[in-house]
């Protein structure tokens, strides 16, 4: 595609090329140079939906060889890349100055890449473990300081990372008391340093430990000394993996659902062939990593990630080892839903998508055969596929490479998504008991809450606005930092939704946020979760934001709706609710505003009459 001048044209591709099993890190670094050339304007005359994020690099070294494995890492999940280098050694001026080139490029992401020359090179000499000491606390203390300039003048993102302890400066003390020492002083600072974002709201602070636990080789002395590069290729090509992966879930496009195979995926062995007895559970070397597999699924469930199992499998004898096998982690209650029969699996997949209400790009499947990730690739390309084979310990690794469920934070919210699909389910086969969908939603008991936004909300609101594609009206991503900023205003507001019904409580399902100027109140977003929709629920509210509205004062009420791949469902939500178009709007008119009147309360929507509607809100 290079050679023929078509990488622009056909970019959409490039990600499922990427993620080919023969693909590793050398290979995604030659195609993140070719792809470093792409001007991401020309992608976007073909693909003008691409998100694209502007990211500014900033360090004590030189970065540049990082280019091309971060344009790699943001094709693979479909993203683009504005990159934006600071000078050598220039991130503290780049940081504390709000009128910087790093500022003025409006970054989305910044990555302050942080190497041990930051407190190295300040020691005095001789020195000693509390001169280390002494050093790090004062750099804590300036990070802390550009992490606040930051998080005041900028929307975006702060990436930060631990500082790995270098063995050449340990080895220059000669006692073991004294390495000691310092070992503990480095490994406070950074304990110190990923303790940041628990009071800096813009700020994520990789840990390369466990990237360097994997053998990573952290610096060549030859390179490090004639050209200032702070980390080995190796290194930064991994450091560029988690930012992909941050990027990722930025965009809203973090996975919600594990799906597993079953025969040499969970366990060892074909169950329709080696029977209960004879499959590998526990026990053994082959069996231990089969039990790894299922202890590593159940603590991403734990975590919020919906686990559900597909494999060709007579569904009873597969139902019996879940239930019944004395050996086995995982159990049928783990999972959202269990599919054993012997259709193809990308039809299951595509069914399990339409069952749970999301997306096939919210899948994340693993599986051994090679046969049968191919055949999903072609009939389903959304879904995210794990290269296992006849190796089990690596399913492990594997499954966990590419941090596809990866959030800035996990929620309560997260942690009963799993029993709340499983009532959702629940709430499926109540429905058909009856005849109409009225007198399904009459006895189904909904009551919503609509109240204004509370700190311990924050998270789980921004979230929302980075997860949440079906009913997102205009697509407005929000990080923590951003919507307590919109709290704390005084001119908006930002109300939550929670529902709950017979089956049980959904908790915090949707977002709404306002502004008011004058007589006029602008709704920029309203957000809901795919888990309640067509129960009323977006109805009520928006009555309620109306109603409110015209107690206040407020004569009119304007929104916009910005069409998205994934939102079309919703495009006439705003016409439905009495509002008049009003013309294009938004980036290259691809949006349409829309008007309400607020003069004649009569004419206002009121809410279904099956909702107990509870409101706090106020404008």
């Amino acid at each position: 595609m290079h050679r023929a001048g078509e990488l622009a044209a056909h970019y959409p591709r490039v990600g499922a090329l990427l993620a080919d099993d023969g693909v590793d890190e050398a290979a995604l670094t030659r195609a993140g140079r070719l792809l470093s050339r792409l001007d991401p304007d020309d992608v976007l005359r073909h693909h003008p939906r691409t998100p694209v994020l502007s990211v500014a690099v900033t360090g004590h070294g030189t970065l540049n060889q990082l280019q091309a494995p971060l344009t790699a890492q943001f094709a693979r999940h479909g993203l683009l890349v504005r990159p934006h280098f600071t000078d050598f050694d220039s991130y503290v001026f780049a940081l504390s100055d709000p009128s910087s080139d790093l500022y003025a490029a409006e970054p989305d992401l910044v990555l302050c890449v942080l190497d041990p020359g930051v407190v190295v090179d300040e020691l005095p000499l001789p020195w000693g473990p509390d001169d280390v000491e002494r050093v790090f606390s004062r750099k804590l203390s300036l990070l802390e300081q550009l992490a606040a300039r930051f998080g005041a003048a900028s929307r975006g993102t702060l990436v930060l990372n631990t500082l790995p302890l270098p063995r050449t400066l340990a080895a220059q003390l000669v006692d073991h008391r004294s390495r000691a020492r310092l070992g503990a002083v480095w490994r406070e600072a950074n304990a110190a340093l990923l303790r940041l974002p628990e009071t800096a709201a813009s700020v994520v602070v990789l840990d390369l430990d466990p990237l360097l636990a994997e053998g990573l080789p952290v610096q060549d002395p030859r390179l490090a000394a004639y050209t200032g590069a702070p980390f080995t290729a190796q290194l930064l090509a991994s450091y560029a993996r988690e930012v992909g992966h941050l990027a990722r879930h930025l965009t809203g496009r973090t996975r919600k659902v594990l799906v597993l195979d079953l025969d040499n995926t969970v366990w060892g062995g074909v169950l329709g062939e080696d029977g209960p007895e004879g499959i590998e559970v526990a026990g053994g070397r082959r069996g231990n990593a089969f039990r790894a597999v299922q202890r590593t699924a159940r603590q991403l469930a734990a975590q919020g990630v919906l686990l559900a199992a597909v494999s060709k499998n007579d569904p009873g004898p597969v139902a019996d080892v879940l239930r019944d096998h004395p050996e086995q982690v995982l159990r049928e209650d783990d999972f959202v839903r269990v599919v054993a029969n012997w259709q193809p699996k990308h039809d299951n997949l595509a069914k399990l998508a339409d069952t749970l209400g999301l997306g096939v790009d919210s899948f994340v499947f693993a599986d051994d055969s090679a046969f049968e990730r191919g055949l999903v690739r072609h009939e389903l390309p959304g879904v995210a596929l794990v290269p296992l084979d006849d190796e089990p310990a690596l399913h492990v690794p594997r499954l966990l490479a590419d941090g596809w469920f990866d959030v800035r934070e996990a929620t309560d919210e997260d942690r009963a998504r799993a029993t709340r699909y499983r009532e959702e389910l629940a709430r499926g086969d109540f429905l058909q008991e009856f005849t109409t969908l009225d007198d399904y939603l009459a006895e189904l008991g909904v009551e919503v809450r609509v109240a204004p936004l509370t700190p311990a909300d924050t998270a789980r609101v921004s979230q929302l606005s980075l997860r949440t594609n079906q009913f997102n009206l205009t697509t407005l991503r929000l990080q923590p930092a951003e919507v307590s900023a919109l709290a704390a205003d005084p001119t908006a507001s930002v109300l939550t939704v929670r529902s709950r019904d017979r089956f049980g409580d959904n908790g915090l399902v949707g977002a709404v946020f306002l502004r008011r100027a004058d007589d006029t109140v602008t709704i920029d977003n309203f957000l809901l979760s795919c888990r309640v929709f067509s129960r009323g629920i977006e109805q009520a509210v928006l009555a309620t934001v109306l109603r409110t509205a015209a107690d206040h004062g407020a004569r009119e009420v304007v929104s916009a709706f910005h069409p998205t791949p994934k939102n079309h469902h919703v495009r006439d939500f705003y016409p439905r609710g009495g509002f008049k178009e009003l013309g294009p709007c938004g980036p290259g008119g691809s949006g349409t505003a829309y008007h309400r009147s607020l003069l004649d309360r009569d004419e206002l929507p009121v809410p279904p009459a099956h909702i107990t509607l509870v409101v706090e809100a106020t404008l």
